[in-house]
């Protein structure tokens, strides 16, 4: 089938930070009837400082944008290489071609400046047409649409942790940081509305008896979700985590301290990525990982390291949706007295009765009822 030519669209701009110069103060002279107004150049505008509409038009290609905007932004091909980010800081990105070779890109400002949800208009993970300046440097001129994302809520805006990933490794320690159970659930939520396949790693697994484990791990495990017991310090449960990764395109997620850097420098000993201890004071993890980056697994596959989460807002995920992220909870909602029960506060709800008698974990039933309430 021949290509479509690039139709011409109207999309909408960030506004510049700075204001708008003025020749003079046109509206103030106006209405002191200064004569000198009639004088004046016609293109100055009587309006509010600031206020204006930032619009272009740009040459399109069909389909779903991979920005946000509902626009993939045509470009010229024959002088573009498709790429993958590697990193991507400020407007700054490691881009690999297919070659495997490397360059560090800025990103078009048309590009990034394109009204959108999103935070950071390039992230790892994402394939992009770029422009080579020379053998070191680019300018990335379109993202490609994004087959699969893990992303959270920051601010009022939707963050995108990374994208293009089959699946992510929640990774949570067993102690030191303790296990936060009310962060897996939210990022296991975050990975199915992402289409992302999640996969649970419990490592520091020597720090406890792992007896101990047995009910989170079975807890999950019954759920349907893969479960993994690790220790990066004893290289326990490394080999299977091996497995996992191999040929696949995975992403990692956990607050931190849990060992997610460790974890990879086991999987594969020459990444050397940064590690740190747990504070002592605090008892909470200290950020190595500075930005999320792409690695290649010798082995085969990918992996992004990412930075610790502290905290883990949901986004594009209504209240009356999280039911269904809770899959154990599906059997019993239709015998809930009300159509619209939110299982919080209700009479006769079987979602609450099921609690009651252990037919649902109250260790899952206190996430949810956290995420309702909008407790971190």
């Amino acid at each position: 089938m021949p290509r479509k030519k690039p139709r011409k669209v109207r999309i909408s701009l960030r506004k510049n930070r700075q204001k708008r110069p003025r020749i003079r103060h046109v509206s103030r002279d106006a209405q002191a009837e200064d004569s000198e107004t009639v004088d004046l150049p016609s293109a100055e505008r009587i309006s509010g400082k600031g206020d204006l509409t930032r619009q272009r038009t740009i040459l399109a290609d069909e389909g779903e944008s991979g920005t946000g905007t509902g626009v993939i932004r045509a470009v010229d091909e024959t002088s573009c290489r498709a790429g993958r980010v590697l990193s991507a800081a400020g407007l700054n990105c490691i881009v690999s071609d297919s070659s495997g070779h490397r360059y560090e890109c800025t990103v078009r400002r048309v590009v990034r400046t394109m009204s959108r949800a999103e935070r950071g208009a390039v992230i790892a993970g994402d394939s992009v047409q770029f422009k080579p300046i020379d053998r070191e440097h680019g300018v990335i001129e379109r993202v490609e649409p994004r087959r699969s994302i893990l992303a959270r809520g920051t601010k009022g805006k939707e963050q995108i942790i990374a994208a293009n990933i089959d699946q992510v490794l929640i990774v949570a320690s067993a102690a030191d940081p303790p296990l936060k159970t009310n962060l897996v659930d939210r990022l296991l939520i975050s990975a199915h509305k992402g289409g992302v396949k999640p996969i649970l790693c419990i490592n520091k697994s020597d720090l406890v008896d792992q007896v101990r484990l047995q009910p989170i791990l079975g807890m999950y495990a019954r759920l349907g979700y893969e479960v993994v017991l690790t220790s990066a310090a004893t290289s326990s449960g490394v080999e299977e985590l091996r497995r996992l990764l191999q040929g696949r395109e995975t992403v990692t997620a956990g607050q931190s301290g849990v060992g997610k850097s460790s974890l990879l420098n086991s999987v594969q000993p020459d990444l050397r990525l940064e590690t740190d201890a747990v504070s002592n004071w605090t008892r909470k993890g200290r950020h190595t990982t500075r930005t999320a980056v792409l690695h290649e697994l010798d082995f085969g596959g990918w992996v992004v390291d990412t930075p610790g989460i502290r905290q883990m807002q949901l986004w594009d995920v209504r209240l009356e949706e999280v039911e269904c992220f809770f899959i154990e909870f599906r059997p019993f909602v239709p015998g809930c007295r009300f159509p619209d029960c939110s299982h919080t506060h209700e009479s006769s709800c079987a979602v609450k009765q099921a609690v009651d008698r252990d037919l649902i974990s109250p260790v899952r039933y206190a996430s949810y009822l956290k995420i309702m309430t909008g407790e971190d």
